[in-house]
């Protein structure tokens, strides 16, 4: 397991950095005033000040990060501004992240997932841009007596065209659109001696590896493919065309993870693939040994993941502030404090709950349940 803690550290440094940062980049901008930016928690190992008075820090435990303003006592302040106003001259009060205009504050606030998904999208890019993308045709060279495919009508020598309505550019994308699809049937649209046939199959839940060796569920539906004429198509993109397919698959994976999340809240998807830290770690220490390329898709997902979970209208994620921000609009004033309180102590508890059945598959993945 410890060949797995440097990769795992390294992808969480840089994603948790890049969040924390696009909250620090528009907090400067708003001239607010920032005490510290803190990669990880606890006792700190090392840090710096500078010019401005920040404090940048690294701590023990780099499970996350934090940036913390001027004059941010706790959660609640939003509620107590005649008290703030006492307590801060003239000067300071122009620092304080509380009594910046409320679309001031949103935008802060927004900034942490917004710069995940920027670094994303910079890294699938770069990817595109210097490594190339694949649009080799898929065509099913084989399908399993009696599978899925086979009674749902697919044929050796299809050629697929889309799969539930995502087209597929690339042999790769097959694999990945069925294994993301959350309906009881994938839609497989195929060309067929120059026709276009529409086919509904129904596949089979089969507790399989992937290619790391983890346990995994995983839609079978029965077919094997092989290039189009034998023939890859692999190209590097330019800047307009790289970008595009960046911003698509980012857009992809977040669509995708909401329908997923979906399923697991109306109990009809599979919760045991939610994986906490301990799974990350493993598996970025397994995806480094394939390369660099990898390492850097993985981080990329990560980096969507963060971004799009805190977005999530739970207390004590930004999406929670969010929500908040969005009660003031209505309201024309903040909640007041108590009632804030008791919407975070239901955040705390989600989140908790969260943690505890992450990490429980995480041990059960491991083997020790």
């Amino acid at each position: 397991m410890f060949e797995f803690v440097l990769p795992f550290i390294i992808l969480i440094i840089v994603v948790v950095f890049v969040h924390e940062y696009g909250h620090y980049y528009f907090a400067r901008r708003y001239s607010v005033g920032v005490t510290d930016f803190s990669i990880g928690f606890g006792k700190e190992l090392f840090g710096w000040n500078d010019k401005s008075g920040t404090r940048w820090k690294v701590c023990w435990i780099p499970l996350g990060g934090y940036v913390k303003f001027f004059g941010d006592r706790n959660v609640f302040s939003q509620a107590d501004r005649d008290e703030i106003l006492k307590k801060y001259n003239e000067k300071d009060r122009k620092k304080l992240f509380t009594l910046k205009p409320l679309y001031q504050r949103a935008w802060i606030v927004f900034g942490g997932p917004l710069a995940n998904f920027i670094l994303a999208i910079f890294i699938f890019l770069m990817i595109n841009i210097f490594v190339g993308k694949d649009f080799t045709p898929a065509m099913i060279s084989e399908v399993a007596k009696d599978s899925p495919a086979q009674v749902a009508g697919l044929k050796k020598n299809d050629i697929i065209l889309s799969i539930d309505d995502n087209k597929v550019k690339s042999i790769l994308d097959v694999s990945k659109f069925i294994t993301l699809s959350t309906s009881e049937f994938i839609d497989f649209k195929v060309s067929r001696y120059d026709q276009e046939l529409n086919v509904k199959v129904k596949p089979n839940f089969v507790e399989t590896e992937d290619n790391l060796g983890n346990k995994i569920k995983k839609r079978m539906v029965g077919i094997q493919l092989s290039p189009y004429k034998d023939t890859v198509n692999h190209q590097k993109l330019g800047p307009v065309k790289a970008l595009y397919y960046s911003v698509t698959e980012v857009y992809f994976v977040t669509t995708s993870t909401l329908k997923y999340l979906g399923t697991i809240i109306t109990g009809k998807g599979d919760s045991s693939q939610l994986g906490g830290p301990i799974r990350i770690a493993k598996i970025s220490g397994q995806v480094a040994e394939f390369g660099i390329v990898p390492f850097l898709s993985m981080m990329a997902y990560i980096s969507i993941s963060l971004g799009l979970i805190n977005l999530f209208p739970i207390p004590l994620l930004d999406g929670g502030h969010l929500m908040f921000y969005a009660i003031e609009k209505i309201l024309g004033r903040p909640l007041t404090q108590k009632t804030q309180e008791g919407f975070f102590r239901i955040g705390m508890v989600l989140l908790l709950s969260l943690m505890f059945f992450a990490t429980f598959n995480d041990l059960k993945d491991l083997g020790l349940f």
